[in-house]
């Protein structure tokens, strides 16, 4: 299983199921391995979207913070869930939704692109933080929704920022450093990715 995406954020590698053979677990069980990405105090008042019993994404919990956190996607293999600011909801929403008439991840990146600069996209306006935090099926116990051997890396999103006003290398120079990802785009976002043996 995996998540979004972020959702429009990234690209996953993963092999499919068919939405007959997808699993969906129970809403208690999706919301709490969906806030394990997020901060641990936090996770009681972030908003939560999941699955409903047909596969359709919805809200399992609204949210009394500033964090919308993703469950687990069933149809992918692996676990991977995230959380963000609530200023990328309006970016990550459009994601999902293009995704679902069919779209192509390209296809999502020029459509967004396209409406972030006809301003009818809302993008944020200040740096907005992406906690992503994945993991293999066999280290996920689907009655507990703990995830074990679990891997967290961060993102950033400052739309439009580049290397020269960050500071930042448009690639990382070391394992875990950060780096500017698509500097000058609607997209442009640090990178922070520590290393899975640390």
């Amino acid at each position: 299983m995996r998540a979004l995406i972020l959702a429009g954020l990234l690209s996953f590698a993963g092999l499919g199921v068919t939405a007959q053979e997808a699993e969906i677990l129970p809403k208690e069980i999706q919301i709490k391995t969906a806030t394990l990405a997020a901060p641990e105090e936090d996770r009681d008042g972030a908003m939560v979207y999941g699955y409903d019993e047909t596969g359709k994404m919805v809200v399992l919990r609204e949210g009394t913070n500033n964090l919308v956190c993703l469950a687990d996607d069933p149809n992918r293999k692996g676990i991977s869930v995230s959380c963000y600011s609530k200023k990328l909801d309006p970016f990550m929403a459009r994601g999902r939704e293009l995704q679902a008439e069919g779209k192509e991840m390209m296809e999502v990146r020029e459509a967004r692109r396209q409406e972030a600069e006809a301003g009818s996209l809302k993008l944020p306006d200040s740096p907005s933080m992406t906690y992503i935090l994945s993991g293999e099926d066999e280290d996920y116990n689907k009655e507990t929704g703990d995830l074990e051997n679990s891997h967290m890396r961060y993102v950033i999103y400052m739309p439009y920022a580049t290397t020269e006003e960050t500071g930042l290398p448009d690639k990382p120079h070391l394992p875990g450093m950060p780096w500017l990802m698509d500097p000058g785009t609607h997209r442009a976002h640090i990178m922070i990715t520590p290393p899975k043996d640390q």
